[in-house]
């Protein structure tokens, strides 16, 4: 996917959470782990999102085990740098044009 298709779905997905009542803390996180597309918060819980997007195939998967330890990895390391002891979850945000689907807690 092209870095500005990309960069679309995470506006759309961005725009999404906040309808959801869901406060953008953070886009685009670097770790030496990889990236964290999103970082929002809602009822005092941490949503780490990953956002996929595709019209041609099941975007959800793009996340394979390999991603999810990555995602995990850069999850921790962000939590520390932070000195964070929030409760947190890492969700998937599936973008198809301009219909989002929320997937809560993908490590369950």
């Amino acid at each position: 996917m092209s870095r500005e298709r990309g960069n679309r779905a995470e506006d759309l997905a961005c725009d999404w959470l906040m309808l959801q009542g869901c406060r953008i803390l953070e886009r685009n996180v670097y770790s030496r782990f990889g990236e964290i597309d999103i970082v929002a918060e809602k009822g005092g819980v941490l949503h780490f999102v990953e956002v996929k997007s595709g019209t041609t195939f099941e975007p959800i998967y793009n996340i394979t085990p390999s991603k999810l330890a990555k995602l995990l990895r850069s999850i921790d390391a962000y939590l520390k740098k932070h000195r964070l002891e929030s409760p947190y979850q890492l969700d998937a945000l599936i973008v198809k044009g301009e219909r989002c689907e929320w997937i809560e807690n993908i490590t369950v």
